[in-house]
């Protein structure tokens, strides 16, 4: 099958493109709301793109009716946000966020999730994510035709449970993937479990 995506319509293409663009992490982001509460969303069109500065991208569309989306409503007039690698336990609740709720409404109060402070974040963590990164917004560009908006984040703190990571002797930060055991986002409905490692070294 050879597909021209010229001849498709922006939904197909999205369909096409999420189904062939995989696995994706996903970004489970927190976003303080205009009453103080939270904002919980996942977004898989997500990535770390520089290391100087420390910088991941967050790729979000608009509400059905062409308005922002709250997470971006929220990073750009409050800045900070916090970006989680879920686990497969946290699938449920990570799937169950994504629903469109009214302006300011939090779904951290709505599915009961736990937050504990952060430190060195002005905002909290949840608590059963064992990977955590506080973000603050470097830039914002627009792209394509449908309110497309790039959302880049400097990178201020990282958290790592002290079950999947360790300081190695060379100094450097180990994060054991397979006991992050990350969420991975497929196509239409359909996510994926951590699998198998597979460790090989760059060639000389």
């Amino acid at each position: 099958m050879n597909f021209d995506l010229s001849e498709l319509n922006p939904t197909d293409v999205y369909f096409t493109l999420t189904q062939a663009v995989i696995p994706r992490p996903i970004a489970w982001v927190l976003s303080r709301n205009p009453g103080e509460d939270y904002n919980l969303a996942p977004f898989s069109y997500f990535n770390a793109v520089c290391s100087e500065p420390p910088l991941i991208m967050l790729s979000l569309g608009s509400k059905p009716g062409g308005s922002a989306k709250d997470t971006q409503v929220n990073i750009e007039a409050r800045r900070d946000f916090v970006v989680h690698i879920a686990h497969r336990q946290m699938l449920d609740s990570l799937n169950s966020s994504s629903a469109t709720l009214p302006a300011g409404e939090s779904e951290v109060s709505r599915l009961g999730l736990k937050l504990v402070d952060f430190t060195g974040s002005p905002l909290p963590r949840l608590a059963d994510c064992r990977l955590a990164l506080a973000c603050e917004l470097y830039a914002k560009q627009e792209i394509g035709h449908a309110g497309q908006s790039l959302i880049f984040g400097l990178v201020r703190r990282l958290y790592a449970d002290d079950s999947i990571a360790e300081q190695r002797a060379n100094g450097r930060m180990k994060i054991h993937a397979d006991r992050l055991a990350p969420l991975g986002r497929l196509g239409a409905s359909e996510y994926m479990e951590f699998g198998k490692v597979i460790s090989l070294s760059r060639p000389k």
